[in-house]
């Protein structure tokens, strides 16, 4: 079902046209008393409950809402204008909020592709474009809205790891922007038989789950000690090769293989140490020769 415009008597001139024929209605009623003419008294009070009547066709439109008319189950239209209106008085006036709404999903517990529990969270910003199809296609809109997103993101956070370890992986931390594109498509998706238009979608909570957050912790911890340590070998290695490049070319000093192993254990040690070196001086003395 689509929405169609309905269009409907202008509110205000229509409510002075209706205020002006009650008080003549009401003028003639007591002149029809007055002169006995029952009659008229008949007609003028049938005209007085008609004009009355009239009162039920009016309603108003705030503006970012609309009206969604109804005659007997049958769907006549909506009304988007702001402002006082007239309409048949038998048609039922449905309101519908077209203004932008949010809201923010419950902290879902998860797996993530590897398995790992992880809590996981979004934000959804969210308006109604359609308001045949929000009112008629579900049941109720908004609730639908918060549902199907929160699906949504439980099928998203099953699909990527928490953190990647390896290169050229896809992850829920590393690739946020992504991932929320993604998440706003596949909401988008899933609420478009609803009227709705998703205008935002982003993860506002991750998290592992707290029962294995201490030993995710741990292992981040690890993974980052041998980052860093590897790079800081790989540094060691590039100076001590330079080191005994500088020598050789400069001819300072003849280095033996046994000496330049040495050389490269010592600099190596000192380099790739987390501690700060501590030379050891030798002070032992070449032993003098005795006279006979």
């Amino acid at each position: 079902m689509v929405e169609k415009q309905r269009k409907t008597l202008p509110g205000i001139p229509f409510l002075a046209i209706t205020i002006t024929s009650l008080i003549a209605v009401f003028i003639l009623f007591v002149t029809a008393i007055g002169s006995g003419a029952k009659p008229m008294v008949v007609l003028t009070l049938f005209l007085g409950l008609l004009n009355i009547s009239l009162f039920a066709g009016f309603f108003y439109v705030a503006p970012n809402r609309g009206k969604v008319l109804t005659l007997f189950g049958k769907y006549k239209g909506t009304c988007r204008e702001p402002g006082l209106h007239w309409a048949n008085i038998f048609f039922a006036k449905q309101d519908v909020s077209l203004r932008v709404h949010n809201f923010d999903t419950n902290h879902l517990k998860v797996n993530d592709q590897t398995g790992n529990p992880i809590e996981i969270g979004a934000v959804v910003v969210w308006r109604v474009v359609d308001t045949a199809e929000a009112v008629f296609e579900v049941e109720n809109f908004s609730n639908y809205v918060h549902v199907q997103s929160e699906a949504a993101l439980r099928g998203l956070a099953t699909r990527y790891p928490y953190v990647a370890y390896e290169e050229d992986t896809d992850s829920l931390t590393g690739n946020m922007e992504s991932i929320s594109e993604q998440l706003k498509a596949e909401i988008q998706e899933r609420l478009a038989k609803a009227g709705v238009d998703v205008l935002e979608a982003r993860i506002s909570h991750l998290a592992y789950a707290p029962e294995i957050a201490a030993a995710m912790l741990q292992r981040q911890q690890a993974s980052a000690v041998v980052a860093a340590r590897t790079e800081i070998v790989e540094g060691a290695v590039g100076m001590v090769e330079l080191a005994l490049q500088r020598l050789k070319d400069d001819g300072m000093v003849q280095l033996d293989a046994e000496k330049q192993a040495a050389m490269v254990s010592n600099l190596m040690v000192v380099l790739c140490s987390d501690r700060a070196a501590q030379p050891v001086i030798n002070t032992t003395a070449s032993p003098t020769p005795h006279p006979r």
